[in-house]
């Protein structure tokens, strides 16, 4: 009989088969360097699919085999990125750049044409002609000049790199008028490059006085519900005893040793490409402690590749910290003594069942097992942090999507995710912590991050491959195991 753990695992198996053929089908028309490139994305993605695949049938597949498959594609996908090297330097090289390029330029318009468009209203007509003047046939042929807002959009031809092009046009821009202006290369309505123009004041995003004081609020509620929820895992209600302090206090303490490191991973790798950030504002609930914190952009990036490193940052520093706190819990957990829970919470997440098994063994198979506090705290950071790295809006997890596969695939996956929580929320009225956060998001970070100053250059395949490392990661903590599979593996009683 097919559960909704089945339902969601068949869905995540087809979906990995459909990115696979949509990439074929994007990257055929490149030649030699599509296919390897192609192939080099499959070598990624094989874990998932047999994963996911054997998932779906009910078939086990012990950690020794996962951690074959893992090291086989890894092997696979650097031999293929050397096979893509050396492609890059045969003569014919250039050609299949040249069909590359084709795709993001549109037929040469009538360069005569622009010495008709009237002066705008929005952009003073002197800085509209000096702004004209910035372009030229090696960097963005313009052959057309629209208003928008209070500046201008300007279409026509890509004649480069998008990341030289850029650069070369906001140093061109900044020596006639300053720093008066920003200047965005993105990608049009019509599917080709067009740069945008805009007024650099109003472009930061400073905090209000309303909003610093909204964060702190959230901040002590945090800290509220972290001490509620740690006196749940000990077994009373904190604000009903609380001269027990003494006991909830370490485990509170561990939860936000978590919630700092998932943000003081951000705020050091923005700091380190001088990007300011808005106060965290920490989401606080009843059943896990917190949801994490969403952090915007106070600066305008740079490109790409910034809002990668700066959004995978957190998750990184927070799934590390949770990573270690929960195997040094499990290392230190005894037969005896300690937090005595049912072994049906290992049930709950493949990749926090999976461990236990291999370092608990057969104490996992009883009705009750003990084990140290720093497992709980561990869980509950991974939960927390496989929740930001779901693939919707201003999520981590969707910012890194946005990053990589660009804004059309970002906005579908946030609308995938959405209905997907949606699905699960009404399917198991029970899961209250699914519904809470899909209504968050729902309505607080459904919404793409701003463009990038270089929304075209896209970030290099290391970092795609850490993307799908990281949704993989994801999925593996937040889907149970199926009793049928729980009870192969010999986890629960």
């Amino acid at each position: 009989m097919f559960t909704v753990e089945n339902y969601a695992t068949t869905a995540i198996f087809f979906l990995a088969i459909g990115m696979l053929g949509w990439g074929y089908y994007r990257n055929r028309g490149y030649g030699q360097l599509g296919t390897l490139a192609w192939l080099q994305s499959s070598a990624l993605m094989l874990p998932w699919i047999v994963f996911f695949g054997c998932f779906a049938l009910g078939i086990y597949i012990n950690l020794a085999a996962v951690l074959v498959l893992l090291v086989g594609s890894t092997g696979l996908y650097i031999w293929l990125g050397s096979r893509l090297r050396k492609a890059v330097q045969d003569p014919n090289f250039e050609g299949d750049l040249a069909k590359k390029m084709n795709r993001y330029q549109s037929e040469p318009g009538n360069a005569e044409a622009i010495k008709d468009i009237p002066a705008m209203p929005h952009l003073a007509g002197e800085d509209l002609e000096k702004i004209r003047g910035i372009f030229s046939i090696d960097t963005f042929f313009a052959t057309e000049t629209i208003p928008y807002q209070q500046g201008a959009i300007f279409k026509g031809n890509l004649r480069g790199e998008p990341a030289a092009s850029h650069d070369r046009l906001q140093a061109n821009l900044k020596r006639i008028l300053g720093d008066k202006y920003r200047l965005y290369l993105i990608e049009g309505p019509e599917e080709r490059p067009v740069v945008l123009v805009m007024p650099t004041a109003g472009d930061m995003l400073a905090m209000t006085v309303a909003q610093k004081v909204l964060a702190a609020v959230l901040f002590l509620a945090t800290i509220a519900s972290t001490l509620e929820t740690a006196g749940v895992f000990l077994g009373f209600d904190f604000y009903s005893n609380l001269p027990k302090w003494p006991q909830v206090a370490p485990l509170a303490l561990g939860l936000w040793t978590i919630l700092l490191a998932h943000e003081a991973g951000h705020w050091f790798v923005a700091k380190s490409k001088q990007i300011k950030l808005s106060w965290p504002s920490f989401l606080p609930t009843a059943q896990i402690g917190a949801f994490g914190a969403i952090t915007r952009f106070a600066d305008v990036l740079p490109n790409r590749t910034a809002l990668f490193d700066i959004s995978i940052a957190g998750p990184a520093a927070g799934g590390i910290t949770s990573l270690v706190l929960l195997l040094a819990g499990l290392v230190l957990s005894k037969p005896t003594g300690g937090l005595e829970i049912p072994s049906q919470f290992f049930q709950s997440s493949i990749l926090v069942g999976s461990i236990a098994k291999v370092i608990l063994g057969a104490q996992i198979h009883k009705d009750l097992v003990n084990i140290h506090p720093l497992v709980v705290i561990g869980w509950l950071g991974l939960v927390i942090t496989a929740l930001n790295l779901m693939p919707a809006g201003q999520l981590d997890g969707g910012r890194i999507v946005q990053a990589i596969y660009g804004r059309k695939i970002a906005q579908r996956t946030t609308v995938a995710t959405l209905i997907l929580l949606a699905i699960i929320s009404f399917t198991n009225p029970n899961n209250s912590v699914i519904l809470y956060w899909a209504l968050l998001v729902g309505f607080l970070q459904r919404g793409l991050e701003k463009p990038s100053l270089d929304e075209l250059s896209e970030p290099d395949d290391t970092r795609a491959a850490v993307t799908l490392l990281a949704l993989f990661l994801m999925i593996a903590t937040i889907l149970p195991f199926t009793p049928d599979l729980a009870g192969r593996f010999g986890i629960g009683d």
